[in-house]
């Protein structure tokens, strides 16, 4: 399932991300985790161009995000999907479960919870006796589950929420701690590069 893939006119954070890292041109950068890849596209396809660029100099904050392990991808899944069951939007009956599903294997993941919840509970065990489940999840499950999360968050946000929601999501990942220093270097004047 695809949420809100729209054709890009101008770079999207991860592309500047992409250029910063020095990788090939994409919105899926090997440094950034792929779930916090995840939230930053639908976060960049639900603002408007002025959001989209307001974006652009969170771009170092990516870089080098892709650590492996549960706890990571559980707690952003747990914050997108939080905030989604918290916006003031009507949320249909399957979008409802399917939310309160991902959140309590998110939860479970995350030692909050004896149950793994919706169909995790079979793959999860079956995926971990060969040493697959972390991987699964990260790459497929908790992508799905955030992108899910923001899509039904956007209804009822506007830019400056999503990015918030994003900027937190940063945090949770280790990216800028709250109170850090800026990089010393910008994304400015690779993004002007970008579009001249």
């Amino acid at each position: 399932m695809t949420y809100g893939r729209v054709a890009r006119p101008e770079p999207c954070v991860l592309e500047l991300v992409s250029k910063l890292a020095r990788e090939p041109w994409t919105d899926r950068p090997t440094c950034v985790h792929p779930v916090l890849g995840s939230i930053a596209r639908m976060v960049h396809d639900h603002s408007t161009k002025a959001g989209r660029r307001a974006l652009l100099p969170l771009a170092p904050d990516f870089l080098q995000t892709a650590r492996p392990g549960f706890e990571g991808s559980a707690r952003l899944v747990a914050l997108c999907v939080s905030t989604a069951l918290a916006t003031e939007g009507e949320l249909t009956g399957q979008e409802r479960v399917r939310l309160s599903n991902a959140h309590q294997t998110a939860m479970y993941l995350l030692d909050a919870e004896e149950d793994p919840g919706g169909t995790a509970r079979w793959w999860l065990p079956v995926l971990d006796r060969v040493g697959l489940s972390e991987s699964f999840y990260r790459t497929f499950v908790a992508t799905e589950h955030a992108a899910e999360a923001v899509a039904i968050t956007a209804r009822a946000a506007d830019d400056i929420q999503l990015r918030r929601l994003l900027k937190q999501c940063l945090s949770i990942q280790g990216a800028r701690r709250p109170g850090a220093p800026s990089p010393s270097w910008s994304a400015a004047p690779v993004a002007h590069k970008l579009w001249s």
